[in-house]
């Protein structure tokens, strides 16, 4: 399952928890963006987008069991990523979460950089889900990457033979 889905043209979310209730979630977002968008005639915040995804899992946090990262470009400050979680919202240089993110703190904590280029900026997204997937179970299989900036949207699936291997798989 693709677990990155579009919240507008340039603000995306990473999905994590029931599948059913993040996809509602960012349909409903999506939904709320888009009538937003035309009403301004321009294009929505990610912060607005975060705030409607914090605000909706804050409200339905007893009924829903998802965890969304919103992440984008917009006019105003550039590229964000927000965390949000039971009504939490934080403004971060970067996020992790779903069932494999327990296995990579450490190697994303190591490797993070904040002037990595866009090649290294995929590059250590890629072998971020590589090592989540390589150990969790209920991650995997392609790695789905979104590129986000002022030009537009890149989206890349990595098959999961063409996935780095950190370890020797032979043995």
């Amino acid at each position: 399952m693709n677990k990155l889905s579009p919240l507008h043209d340039k603000i995306y979310c990473a999905l994590s928890g029931s599948a059913a209730d993040a996809q509602t979630i960012a349909e409903i977002v999506n939904y709320q963006l888009d009538v937003h968008s035309i009403e301004v005639d321009e294009d929505p915040l990610v912060c607005s987008a975060a705030t409607l995804v914090k605000n909706i899992s804050y409200k339905y946090k007893e009924e829903l069991s998802a965890h969304l990262i919103v992440a984008g470009w917009d006019r105003r400050a550039g590229g964000q990523v927000y965390a949000t979680l039971n009504g939490l919202l934080t403004r971060q240089p970067f996020a992790v979460g779903g069932s494999g993110s327990f296995y990579i703190y450490g190697f994303v904590d190591a490797e993070y950089r904040s002037d990595m280029t866009r090649q290294e900026c995929q590059e250590f997204v890629v072998n971020s889900l590589s090592l989540a997937m390589s150990r969790d179970g209920s991650s995997g299989g392609v790695a789905y990457v979104v590129t986000i900036d002022s030009e537009g949207v890149e989206e890349k699936c990595i098959l999961g033979n063409q996935l780095p291997t950190f370890y020797d798989p032979d043995i």
